[in-house]
């Protein structure tokens, strides 16, 4: 499934006029959260939700909130991203 998902969501990204960069370059001029799937190099699939702080043109810096703390992510190996509504992002979770 995750392998049928790298080949769709890049091209229906592309095919929407957006590249994953595009959306990633958005996101730090208007300071957006972004949910984001991501696959390491070794294959392992995780949920993310970061704040895009550089774009470069292979990789980007981004704080991911579930590290609590700045990471490089390569953009190939981003599955997905989503951002984050407004209302979505002010959620108060209680345990």
């Amino acid at each position: 499934m995750f392998v049928i998902l790298r080949t769709l969501v890049p091209y229906i990204v592309e095919k929407e006029g957006k590249s994953i960069r595009d959306q990633l370059i958005k996101s730090v001029k208007y300071n957006e959260s972004l949910d984001m799937i991501y696959m390491t190099n070794d294959g392992q699939i995780s949920k993310r939700r970061i704040r895009a702080q550089q774009v470069g043109e292979v990789s980007f810096r981004a704080y991911c909130f579930l590290r609590k703390s700045t990471r490089t992510f390569t953009i190939e190996n981003v599955l997905a991203l989503v951002p984050v509504t407004v209302n979505e992002n002010r959620m108060i979770y209680i345990s």
